[in-house]
């Protein structure tokens, strides 16, 4: 028996389990999100996947199985379950499951390597894996030295969108099928009592400047929030429909699976970005929101014949790197409304948005676009936003002084897993340094203008240069190399290589790409590489990026894309 379909709903955490706690006052968890849905709308069909559509009842049930399911199989409180997949219900499902029964979520990038994916699996300890079995031979290759994971989960994910089920793909890779682990499982509602709301909720890896990922610990308060604010600030209630455009292993996807889920919308589950798809989707499943990369909005302007305009307001929500005002004015002029953010992995995605005022409505077209670019204030439950420089000390509000985009507050990580000389640094001075460059404008807005990090964005993807460097420095006819972002029409910004050669050797552009795509996942090699006499170096032999930045750069209104 269902009690979220049997017209009374008993809350599932009872008064027992909150005694100590004020009487006032309660844990904040996304788990809240998806019990108030289940009161309100449990026969509402919530999510959408391909050919299967499942009712919030249905979601529900699924969810307590797998939590149910785990527990039998040993997974326990603080237990890492990891998942490998591309958008689809599974990975929603497992963003309730898991921490149902007090486990981490550990969601995985499914383009890295098997290298970088064996790392993440052995750093986070994770104990479970659910597997898309597509993706079953990426795994293979590290199984063997996963001494932690004893139970994986294969889902025959991809096959419902077109894709290769790959079922014989890897012998590593054999566990229960998830269909038939979840007919086992009991479906009687289980949500463990969360008694700290601090408690790990998700490590979420993203690539560093070391090369190395780092582990980023989001809590039950921060997902909670977090969540809540993403509704309020792109105004989704239940008669929306979110398209999944953006990948749900990135930072969760932003909370939205928590936040759609709270406020009753429909899910629309997108495993891979294409434009016709992505438009076919908003006119059969009335979709009214989704977020997704600058590419992503250049796509479906290239896409879109002239004067095409969509058949309802459509709210779209894009970060990673600064949008071109020309294509904000193309998706408005297309009948979109453009929410700009801007954030990182370390504050569970966006911390900031180019909240509108409405005077800047009767700004001409492309004025408001430039405007709409900037990266904006603090969300509103974390105002707390400063650029500074080197002594901490606020830059003038100028618009022009460079300074460290530094913030704190309820959506700034926990810490680095397992890292406790990177979370002491990424925090020195009370606040998290982004490692962005920007500048203050008079108004109190944010706008970047440079990374102070080496790190590439490239279609809404990390990219560490030093990651890329050290593959470069593995050909035996490199002597030197450095590796910065370019611009891109489509990606914003994507890798080049300048690299010295040792004397005699002769080596081509194409060969050192094809040598780093054995070696990298193939969005992180070089899209260009030249070859020169000599980098710019200081006198200390420090090489200059900024110089080499400049030229690529030069003619562009922002050295950061």
């Amino acid at each position: 028996m269902n009690p979220h379909t049997e017209g009374h709903f008993q809350p599932l955490w009872s008064r027992d389990q909150w005694a100590g706690l004020p009487v006032h006052r309660s844990i904040l968890s996304p788990l809240m999100f998806l019990e108030r849905t289940l009161r309100v709308f449990p026969e509402k069909v919530g999510v959408v996947d391909g050919d299967r559509r499942l009712t919030y009842a249905e979601f529900g049930a699924r969810a307590y199985r797998l939590a149910n399911g785990l527990r039998a199989r040993g997974v326990a409180q603080g237990d890492r379950v990891a998942i490998l997949s591309r958008n689809s219900a599974e990975v929603l499902e497992a963003h309730f499951g898991v921490p149902q029964l007090g486990g981490i979520l550990v969601p995985i990038n499914p383009r890295l390597t098997s290298g970088e994916i064996g790392y993440i699996l052995d750093h986070s300890g994770a104990k479970a894996l659910i597997l898309d079995t597509e993706l079953a031979p990426v795994l293979a290759a590290v199984r063997g030295g996963l001494e932690n994971l004893s139970l994986i989960l294969r889902a025959n994910i991809s096959a419902r969108h077109g894709g290769s089920s790959a079922e014989g793909g890897a012998a590593e890779a054999d566990g229960p099928d998830y269909e038939e682990f979840l007919a086992e499982a009991s479906p009687e509602p289980f949500v463990y009592p969360v008694d700290d709301e601090d408690h790990t909720i998700s490590v979420n890896y993203t690539s560093g400047t070391t090369g190395r990922p780092k582990g980023v610990m989001y809590t039950h308060r921060g997902a909670y929030l977090n969540a809540l604010a993403e509704l309020f600030e792109v105004g989704l209630n239940a008669g929306g429909s979110y398209l999944w455009t953006l990948p749900m292993y990135h930072c969760n996807g932003w909370c939205f699976p928590w936040a759609v889920t709270g406020a009753g919308a429909v899910h629309v589950c997108l495993p891979r970005v294409d434009a016709a798809r992505i438009l076919a989707l908003i006119e059969a499943e009335g979709v009214t929101h989704f977020c997704g990369a600058p590419t992503v909005l250049i796509t479906l302007a290239t896409e879109c014949p002239p004067g095409f305009r969509f058949a309802r307001r459509l709210t779209i929500v894009t970060a990673a790197a600064p949008p071109p005002p020309a294509i904000i004015q193309r998706m408005e002029e297309m009948g979109a409304n453009i929410i700009h953010v801007y954030g990182l992995t370390e504050t569970y995605g966006p911390h900031t948005v180019c909240e509108w005022k409405v005077e800047w409505n009767n700004l001409p077209l492309a004025e408001r676009a430039r405007v709409k670019a900037r990266q904006g204030v603090g969300y509103l439950h974390a105002p707390e936003l400063r650029v500074v420089d080197e002594e901490m000390r606020d830059v003038p509000p100028d618009g022009a002084t460079l300074g460290e985009v530094v913030m704190r507050g309820n959506n700034v990580m926990k810490g680095y897993y397992r890292n406790e000389e990177a979370t002491a640094q990424a925090f020195r001075g009370g606040w998290f340094h982004s490692g962005d460059l920007g500048v203050m404008h008079p108004d109190g807005y944010v706008e970047l203008r440079d990374r102070k990090k080496d790190i590439i964005i490239s279609g809404g993807e990390n990219i560490s240069t030093i990651e890329v460097e050290r593959a470069i420095y593995q050909h035996p006819g490199v002597l030197e190399a450095s590796v910065i972002g370019i611009p891109d029409p489509k990606w914003g910004e994507v890798p080049k290589a300048f690299v010295t050669l040792k004397p005699g050797a002769a080596l081509s552009a194409e060969e050192l790409i094809a040598f780093c795509r054995e070696r990298l996942a193939h969005f992180k090699c070089p899209k260009a590489v030249e070859f020169v006499e000599a980098l710019p170096k200081t006198s200390t032999g420090k090489i200059q990026k900024f110089v080499l930045r400049e030229k690529e750069w030069a003619g562009h209104e922002k050295r950061i894309h």
